[in-house]
């Protein structure tokens, strides 16, 4: 199984002025902790798109690229692109140029979006919110499969006879995975297409997820693809500390972030109750010690058979120093038990 890192590039808010720090700044902090997971043996480190003040990374691509020199081994993916509001010609052309930079070590995951603001940002209705996913992802798997394009569809210019370059490494093939919040739809188009899936599980019980995943299974077997390359992934909220203490503390810095989700959600302010819960061996939350994400992770292997795990570690903007000992944990301590115990 594959373990990695996940990030937003979250941005707390100083609160005597109700700013955000300065994204610069968070962008050099992710930087160097992208060097410190490949350093310490991760597989992945996934960045996901948003367009929203309280996050640093509206385009994942850029700062991929910038990792790409400073590292050598880890694989460098978007947890998100944005596809309905993205052009594929051009996240091809993104994702192929990191991949040939970093010696074949790039990969897509597309999503429809959790969050909104990219659709009025880049001029699209949201009422074609299914329709542009679901054109832009044929068009998308269309180039990575063909170095001469024709395509055409409803919500975008036909593309005719066209050369997409450059090409990625592997044959021009990128990895291209599905992210999901949930939905049966999205996991069931994965499934017939026979992409990768990674769904995002970030509260309740992951148990409950159970039925999504064996939907999942059952759908891309009926469609007649190869069990043996199946992938499937889990991005959840993490961090970790060996310190009781700075677990404690972080809980001000995750739910200041979703509240600040929640308020333009209708959600309840975030209770310790919740945190705790979630911390529980049957809840959502990777935080807590090496040793308790160890467990929980080999927990999610066992209900899911998953072949990735990414744990989501900036949420809330937690303080670099402790970022960098939670990842140096998540490498040196986590990583090498679970693959033991998988062997």
């Amino acid at each position: 199984m594959e373990l990695g890192i996940g990030m937003f590039g979250d941005l707390s808010f100083d609160p005597q002025t109700g700013k955000p720090r300065h994204a610069g700044l968070k962008l050099q902090e992710i930087l160097e902790q992208i060097k410190l997971a490949d350093e310490v043996g991760l597989d992945v480190f996934g960045l996901g798109e948003h367009h929203r003040p309280d996050y640093a990374v509206s385009a994942p691509e850029i700062v991929l690229a910038a990792a790409a020199s400073i590292t050598k081994n880890i694989k460098l993916m978007s947890t998100v692109t944005v596809l309905s509001s993205a052009e594929p010609v051009k996240v091809y052309q993104d994702f192929s140029t990191i991949d040939l930079i970093s010696n074949g070590r790039a990969e897509i995951g597309v999503g429809r979006g959790s969050f909104i603001e990219s659709f009025p940002l880049f001029g699209y209705n949201l009422k074609d919110y299914n329709e542009l996913f679901e054109e832009k992802l044929d068009l998308l798997l269309n180039i990575n499969n063909n170095e001469v394009v024709n395509w055409s569809g409803k919500l975008r210019a036909p593309v005719v006879n066209q050369m997409i370059l450059p090409r990625a490494s592997n044959a021009g093939h990128l990895p291209i995975w599905i992210a999901v919040g949930g939905t049966p739809e999205s996991v069931l188009r994965a499934a017939k297409l026979g992409l990768p899936l990674i769904v995002a599980i970030i509260g309740g019980m992951p148990k409950q997820f159970q039925p999504l995943i064996e939907f999942y299974k059952s759908e891309y077997v009926k469609a007649g693809h190869d069990v043996a390359k199946m992938q499937i992934g889990i991005h959840s909220h993490s961090f970790l500390s060996d310190a009781e203490a700075t677990i404690d503390q972080y809980y001000d810095n995750y739910a200041a972030q979703m509240n600040r989700i929640g308020a333009s959600r209708g959600w309840q302010p975030y209770t310790k109750a919740q945190y705790d819960g979630g911390r529980s061996k049957d809840g959502a939350l990777f935080i807590g010690s090496a040793e308790q994400v160890t467990d929980k992770i080999l927990y999610m292997h066992e209900l899911f058979g998953i072949t990735r795990f990414i744990g989501h570690m900036d949420v809330g903007d937690p303080n670099h120093n402790d970022m960098m000992k939670a990842i140096e944990l998540f490498g040196t301590k986590v990583a090498p038990e679970v693959r033991k115990a998988l062997r």
